[in-house]
C-alpha cells in the first residue's frame, strides 16, 4: 500500500512518515510549507495516483498562521485564516477522489467542539466539518499540545518580552506519540470518526509553557492571565483537555526532556 503525507515541512510530516515506513509501507512526503495555493487540483490528484491513504498534517497551530507585532503581540486575521484551510482542504479532498484515494487522515486538536469557535478553533472546526461531509472514509486525529511546541505557545503569548498564558488544563503528549499513531491508522482498516490522543499527565499550560522555556535556556518571565488568547481564542479551564475515549501515550513530560539533546549541543 501506498501512503502519501502533505505537511507544512514541519517535524511531525517526516516522523510519521518514518513510522508508515516501519509498518511496511511506500511511503511519499510532500512539503507545502506555504499551503496548497500554488498547486491546482489536476497537480495534485497527478501526484496522487497510486496512493490509497492521505496523511493531511497541512493545517496545524503555529506561528506561521498569524503575524508578531509590537503592539498587541500575535494576530491571527481569522477569515484569512478560515478561508485558506477551507480552500486547502477543499482542493486536497477533490484531488484524492480524483486520484481514487480510498482513506483520509486528517490531523486536528483536541478542543475543537469544546473551545469557543473563534480563532484557530473556528479554522479547524470548519476544516473538520469537510472531511466529515467528504464521502472519503476518514478518521480525524485530535492532539493535545505536543512537548515540541511550548516554546511556539510562549511566542504567540509575548508581549514586550512577558509571556502571556492563559490558566487552563492541558495534557501536553510527545510528537513522536502522535506521528505513530497516525501512521498506525492510516495503515490500518479504514474507519470514519474522531480519535483523540494525550499525554499521560495533566498540567497547567502556564507551568508547561514556563518548563519548556527553561528547558531551552530561554529566560522570557512567563505569567497567568485568564484573559490571553490562546491562537486567538479564549479558553475555558478545562476546555484543552483530552475527551474520555482518548488513547493516552505513555511517554512522560520528564522521559521526552531525558531524550533530548541540551541547549547549545547538536544531536
Amino acid at each position: 500500500m501506498k501512503v502519501a503525507v502533505w505537511d507544512d515541512g514541519g517535524l511531525i510530516g517526516v516522523e510519521t512518515a518514518l513510522w508508515v515506513r516501519d509498518h511496511g509501507h511506500e511511503v511519499e512526503l510532500f512539503s507545502a510549507p506555504h499551503g496548497l495555493d500554488s498547486y491546482t487540483r489536476e497537480e495534485i490528484t497527478d501526484v496522487l495516483r497510486g496512493c490509497s491513504v492521505v496523511i493531511d498534517l497541512l493545517c496545524r497551530p503555529s506561528l506561521a498562521i498569524g503575524t508578531l507585532t509590537e503592539e498587541h503581540g500575535f494576530v491571527i486575521d481569522e477569515e484569512a485564516l478560515v478561508g485558506s484551510w477551507a480552500r486547502w482542504t477543499r482542493k486536497l479532498l477533490q484531488a484524492e477522489s480524483a486520484a481514487g484515494v480510498t482513506y483520509h487522515v486528517g490531523l486536528s486538536m483536541a478542543g475543537v467542539g469544546r473551545a469557543a469557535s473563534r480563532g484557530v478553533f473556528r479554522a479547524l472546526e470548519a476544516r473538520e466539518s469537510m472531511m466529515q461531509r467528504s464521502a472519503t472514509p476518514h478518521l480525524i486525529v485530535r492532539s493535545t499540545q505536543m512537548f515540541e511546541s511550548a516554546e511556539e505557545i510562549a511566542t504567540a503569548g509575548t508581549e514586550d518580552w512577558i509571556v502571556w498564558v492563559p490558566p487552563v488544563d492541558v495534557r501536553p503528549v510527545a510528537l513522536r506519540d502522535v506521528a505513530m499513531l497516525l501512521a498506525h491508522t492510516a495503515v490500518s482498516r479504514p474507519r470514519t470518526g474522531v480519535l483523540e490522543i494525550a499525554g499521560p499527565e495533566k498540567i497547567r499550560l502556564d507551568a508547561f509553557v514556563r518548563a519548556g522555556l527553561a528547558a531551552n535556556a530561554e529566560y522570557r518571565r512567563v505569567f497567568t492571565d485568564v484573559h490571553s488568547p490562546f491562537f486567538g481564542t479564549r479558553l475555558g479551564p478545562s476546555d484543552l483537555l483530552p475527551d474520555v475515549n482518548a488513547f493516552i501515550a505513555e511517554t512522560s513530560y520528564r522521559e521526552w526532556f531525558a531524550g533530548r539533546p541540551s541547549p547549545g549541543i547538536n544531536s
